[in-house]
């Protein structure tokens, strides 16, 4: 039983808000009711002196996290992403957690190793350098093979963490079943989901073999975009708690300096970080989610270099075909079109009015293209965009959040690189690229293709199908068949398109 060990985690997070001060600025942008506010207060105020300081450089929100720990500041970064719980503010607020801890010893680092590996670390790496990276769940070692002499990123996961990172989850979930019970109305803000949805990510994060796994996708989507680099991972170096990719030098692009120095442009690696970033997304529908500069280099060849694959973004292709035509339809001012994507996609019930949604639209986007170029932004028509379409019914979906919030990152280190850059400009090419290829002739005729292959595996049963759904129409007043009416309708129209197809083929 946890309950007590719960109970006090609990009273030493709202102790160490109500120190920082995070606890009234949490409790208004959650919006909470009196209910929870008053028993949150009481929870925190009177062991106020248990709570820890944090850095007072840091605003009321990171301050606590931080101060709480990694499982605190993961789940700070996590619902940075998610806007739709903790609001534009706050997500935007703690954007700014870094997860950058002091380092385990090295030596702990080669035993976790050698554990995974089964064999000694010599027989593998010729050296083991010291953390050149530490964060909250891991850290990176630079290494060279025995065999190849090829130098590597070898990132080992600390020890226990999944054993501490279990504990505060379960304290997590105990705070949300007492905010439940404590204020019945809270479940608006779903607290059960939220936590819910920072142990799923939080899990994945903790077996490197998904992380090698995104980052082996990755490469293999993006192996032919110019001037864009992923690290090849090494399967055969790669396990639950270690993993193995090539080493990458370069020079991080918060590091505005020394890109000058070497004389790189930084207006041409401003559009790059852009278009790669839109290209992943619309062409391949996986994408890079944490793209700040922390986790982006320039080559000494001038290529871009992602790292730190722990948070991948996944859209569907319809999703991505819809997602561009909303962001083309506002590039070209067409708000009606906009209007109707949404509704042609679902997103908004249909018994809204398409009109008075797209007079919504025109309130959002013109304000936003009558800025000067270098204040117009994506992320924030985004953003804006989800506030109108909530009002118009449109349900949260949550790989649009992520979407959004990457984007906004995005945009950033950007804007870092070329304060003037202009968005849009930059961005049409690729997008329009992207609806040419994915809505234009081309596109039927690829989703036919398709829709062939899919019809071609049921060829063999589609007679019999058939056949079955015509004895039981003649025999509608007997006992009913095993076939149920709906498959039988289905085999008869799949065979009726192969048919026409046959004939259109033939003739």
């Amino acid at each position: 039983m946890r309950g007590p060990q719960n109970i006090l985690r609990l009273i030493r997070t709202g102790a160490t808000f109500e120190r920082t001060g995070a606890m009234r600025v949490v409790l208004e942008a959650l919006d909470a009711p009196p209910s929870l506010r008053v028993a949150a207060r009481v929870l925190g105020w009177p062991f106020k002196w248990l709570g820890y300081k944090g850095d007072p450089s840091l605003s009321p929100a990171p301050r606590a996290l931080t101060a709480l720990g990694p499982a605190y500041i993961k789940f700070g970064q996590i619902l940075s992403t998610r806007a739709d719980l903790v609001g534009s503010d706050m997500a935007e607020e703690l954007r700014v957690l870094q997860d950058k801890l002091p380092p385990f010893p090295t030596d702990t680092a080669k035993q976790t190793v050698e554990t995974e590996f089964g064999r000694p670390l010599a027989e593998v790496f010729s050296d083991f350098s010291e953390p050149v990276a530490a964060a909250s769940i891991a850290q990176v070692h630079k290494a060279h093979l025995v065999e190849t002499g090829e130098a590597v990123a070898v990132k080992v996961l600390r020890p226990r963490i999944e054993q501490a990172f279990q504990r505060d989850i379960d304290a997590f979930y105990f705070a949300a079943r007492m905010v439940e019970v404590l204020s019945p109305g809270s479940r608006r803000l779903r607290p059960m989901d939220v936590i819910t949805h920072f142990e799923g990510v939080v899990m994945g994060e903790l077996d490197l073999r998904l992380e090698t796994a995104s980052a082996d996708e990755f490469a293999g989507k993006t192996a032919h975009d110019v001037g864009f680099h992923v690290p090849r991972a090494r399967w055969d170096l790669s396990s639950r708690r270690v993993m193995t990719l090539e080493w990458a030098d370069g020079i991080p692009l918060g590091d505005l300096d020394a890109i000058d120095q070497a004389g790189f442009d930084r207006v041409a690696l401003a559009e790059k970080v852009l278009t790669t970033f839109l290209s992943h997304a619309l062409r391949d529908g996986f994408f890079h989610a944490d793209m700040h500069q922390g986790n982006l280099q320039v080559a000494t060849n001038g290529d871009l270099v992602a790292l730190d694959f722990g948070i991948m973004g996944r859209i569907d292709e319809y999703t991505r075909r819809v997602y561009a035509e909303i962001l083309i339809g506002f590039i070209r001012k067409d708000y009606q079109r906009v209007a109707e994507v949404h509704f042609e996609a679902g997103y908004v019930p249909a018994d809204r009015d398409v009109d008075d949604f797209a007079r919504a639209l025109r309130a959002v986007g013109e304000p936003i293209f009558g800025m000067d170029a270098s204040r117009i932004s994506m992320g924030r028509l985004l953003s804006y965009l989800f506030e109108v379409t909530e009002r118009f019914g449109m349900e949260t979906r949550t790989e649009l959040i992520l979407l959004q919030r990457t984007m906004v990152v995005v945009e950033g280190v950007a804007r870092s690189l070329d304060p003037h850059i202009n968005i849009w400009s930059v961005a049409r090419p690729t997008v329009e690229s992207y609806i040419t290829e994915s809505i234009g002739p081309k596109a039927i005729l690829r989703d036919l293709t398709k829709t062939l292959r899919v019809l071609s595996r049921f060829g063999p049963r589609l007679p019999q199908m058939a056949e079955d759904f015509l004895i039981q129409q003649s025999l509608s007043n007997q006992p009913r068949q095993k076939t149920t009416p709906w498959l039988g309708r289905l085999a008869l129209l799949i065979a009726m398109v192969c048919f026409g197809l046959v004939i259109g083929l033939l003739f």
